[in-house]
């Protein structure tokens, strides 16, 4: 009797509580619901990446109770409330065998049905039993079940329990549970999880042998097999597995930058899902063959040309590497020739080229402040005197660098950041090194300089917003100088010097593409556009390492390839329309020059029919076609004084430390006179106008002398590095 009594007066004193609450309607339950993950959607709406947001708590999505196996659903009932489907949300005849324990101080189940613990659930003084609270709160949750009884179904009451109860440590609601401990869905859990599961409702920070104690007789209920024993090593297996990743799906690196960006909760990318999927495994099929070259990572993005919307990114090579958090789309890495297409547009809309323009691809060295610049070459060939079409599509380093010098680095440099490409030195601070790549940027940033091009010229940023108003582009070259580039790196048979007739590069639709390698082949990359489509790739090692010969167009390319070839499977890629500006007009070479007799594009102006060299146009500082002798002193009879040219006195030489020592040459040059001869350091070492000659280090003295060996002129120079003697 005293326990009714006690029960009574706690119900008098909860109906005030209660009456207060106000209990939520099933639907502002669901809807309220939050999880622990963030569903990253595709412009589709498929799923392309989940990602946890919040570190306090492990919650999947909210699984609908037709989702959730049979098994468990008897489960949890058979653990939790025998009578579920026969009470008004309290059992009675539980409460009272539970009170008549408390009397008795004995243990025994307690008496809180799922409806009255989801009630708790819902409420957190719910919860409290703390002090002489415990009975009225117990009164509380009592009147709290039965009114949710009245206003929600049994199916929606248990969908909502599963879904909120916590079950051990951080892990609340079902799709937390089954994902981490048995690492599948709540639908395909068999009777043994189902057990193990529902166990854990009652002893959520219980040990192995507890769980699977309570598992087996949950089992022996539910009248399945139970091998206790065996069980006792399920559990223990089951409560050490974590297999919800805090990330999981195909684009995990431009999930983290869309909501850095603060993305609102449901908004679509502008990802295309399947083209991510390409992506991903085509990068991935083309670095498992590369991977006997010291390859492990890559990156590769897709742009499209209108609208800027990034259509794939892909941050690495997943398990392939050994740096997997690292994003290559963002990571600074040096470009190498991928900047020559912006270096010659520069050129061609300051005046100082044209397409058909010849420039001087031999050996060279360049004073500068520190020393002499001497370029070489990819393959360490050099081919004459070729036109600037062939220079930039053959990749050629010595007219590049020839190119630089008529533009000036400070000037490239404003170019460059006027692209979107933010270098963080300056143009002094690279020099003309600048010219082959020897800054540091981003693959995002340039695939999207790339991108200008395409667009005749026009710079705007990137988006990864679906649908957003493209903002207003910015007109950063010429759109004359963006189109002739674009036929420039359009054109195959301009390619055949460097990359052969069967290059990879060779679409079957119209493209325009551009390889790279930085020095040491740390960086390799292939970046190109079509007509409606940017593609980058890059391939290296995050950690820096270099490849073991691996080119642009053996490692970057192939992949470039494969995903420009399934963007355009369907879909027509047409060369642009040329703009106004551009004149299109037979052109023809003379010796030495072996360009062959075409059709070229000129902005309007620069057209000419003829391309000649005067004889000894060739200089060691510059790209210049005039001949260099007419400022030389003279000596007597007005002939002109045999003196050294190059090197220049004082001179500091820093051998390349990536370029291997025997490949390496100084070239020494001089005017005047006849039977000319060289010594180093009192060593004969040459003879003629021109010598090449193998350095070593130290300090040295190059003399200049006639046939019968009487000195004509002398400069002192140094040589820094280490080198071959």
């Amino acid at each position: 009797m005293k326990a009714v009594a006690s029960w009574a007066l706690a119900l008098a004193m909860a109906v005030p509580a209660v009456s207060a609450w106000g209990l939520p309607t099933f639907e502002e339950v669901r809807a309220a619901y939050a999880s622990s993950e963030t569903l990253v959607r595709s412009r589709e709406g498929e799923v392309i990446e989940r990602v946890r947001t919040d570190p306090t708590v492990r919650r999947g999505a909210w699984q609908e109770l037709g989702d959730v196996s049979a098994a468990l659903r008897q489960a949890m009932v058979l653990s939790e409330d025998k009578r579920f489907y026969e009470h008004s949300g309290v059992d009675w005849a539980a409460v009272s065998a539970a009170a008549w324990s408390n009397l008795l101080n004995q243990r025994t189940r307690g008496a809180s049905t799922i409806t009255m613990q989801l009630a708790s659930l819902l409420d957190e003084d719910l919860r409290r039993t703390g002090g002489g609270r415990s009975l009225i709160t117990k009164a509380q949750q009592v009147l709290a079940a039965r009114e949710l009884e009245q206003g929600w179904r049994k199916d929606q009451i248990l969908e909502a329990y599963l879904n909120l109860v916590p079950f051990r440590g951080e892990m609340v609601g079902i799709d937390a549970l089954s994902r981490t401990l048995f690492d599948k869905a709540a639908h395909g859990l068999d009777a043994r999880e189902s057990a193990v599961a529902a166990a854990l409702v009652r002893a959520p920070n219980a040990s192995a042998a507890v769980v699977a104690q309570r598992a087996c007789a949950l089992l022996r209920a539910m009248r399945r097999p139970a091998d206790c024993e065996a069980l006792d090593v399920y559990s223990a297996a089951a409560l050490q597995r974590r297999a919800f990743d805090a990330m999981d799906g195909i684009a995990p690196h431009f999930a983290r930058q869309w909501l850095r960006a603060g993305a609102a909760a449901g908004e679509r990318t502008s990802i295309s899902a399947p083209l991510q999927h390409v992506a991903v495994q085509t990068l991935t099929r083309h670095l498992r063959e590369l991977q006997g070259r010291h390859v492990q990572d890559g990156a590769l993005v897709v742009l499209d040309n209108a609208s800027g919307e990034v259509l794939a990114w892909v941050g690495s090579s997943g398990a392939l590497s050994q740096a997997g958090e690292v994003d290559g789309v963002l990571a600074l890495r040096q470009p190498g020739s991928t900047l020559k297409p912006f270096l010659y547009a520069q050129a061609l809309a300051e005046r100082r080229l044209t397409a058909a323009s010849l420039i001087h691809d031999a050996p060279t060295q360049i004073p500068t402040a520190g020393g002499l610049y001497i370029p070489q070459n990819y393959d360490h060939e050099f081919k004459g005197w070729v036109s600037v079409r062939t220079a930039l599509a053959a990749s050629l380093n010595v007219p590049a660098v020839r190119t630089l010098v008529m533009v000036s680095p400070d000037a490239f440099f404003a170019q460059l950041r006027a692209l979107g490409l933010p270098l963080r030195e300056s143009g002094g601070y690279y020099g003309y090194s600048l010219a082959l790549g020897s800054s540091e940027v981003t693959l995002l940033q340039l695939a999207n300089a790339y991108r200008a091009l395409a667009n005749g010229g026009r710079y705007a940023p990137a988006s990864l917003r679906l649908g957003q108003p493209a903002p207003k582009a910015a007109q950063v070259l010429p759109e004359a100088a963006a189109f002739i580039v674009g036929d420039m790196l359009s054109d195959a048979n301009a390619r055949v010097p460097t990359f052969g007739p069967d290059s990879v590069l060779n679409t079957r639709f119209w493209t325009a593409v551009k390889t790279g390698t930085s020095k040491d082949m740390r960086d390799n990359w292939a970046v190109g556009w079509s007509a409606r489509y940017t593609v980058g790739v890059w391939v290296g090692n995050a950690a820096g390492g270099p490849m073991h010969d691996v080119s642009g167009v053996s490692g970057a390319a192939p992949i470039w390839a494969d995903v420009m070839a399934w963007l355009h499977r369907k879909t027509p890629s047409a060369a642009p329309p040329p703009p106004q500006g551009v004149v299109h007009q037979a052109v023809r070479f003379t010796a030495p020059s072996a360009e062959a007799a075409r059709k070229e594009w000129f902005i309007a102006g620069t057209q000419q029919a003829r391309f000649a060299i005067k004889t000894g146009a060739a200089s060691a500082y510059g790209a210049s076609v005039e001949a260099e002798n007419q400022s030389e002193t003279h000596g007597e009879g007005g002939a002109p004084r045999a003196r050294i040219l190059a090197p220049a006195p004082h001179t500091v030489l820093a051998l390349d430390p990536d370029i291997p020592p025997e490949h390496q040459r100084v070239w020494f040059e001089a005017a005047g006179g006849k039977a000319l001869a060289w010594r180093i350091d009192g060593r004969r070492v040459g003879q003629g106008a021109r010598v090449a000659w193998l350095p070593w280090p130290g300090r040295h003295t190059v003399e200049l002398v006639d046939a019968a060996g009487r000195r004509l002129d002398a400069v002192r120079i140094e040589v820094r590095g280490a080198g071959v003697r």
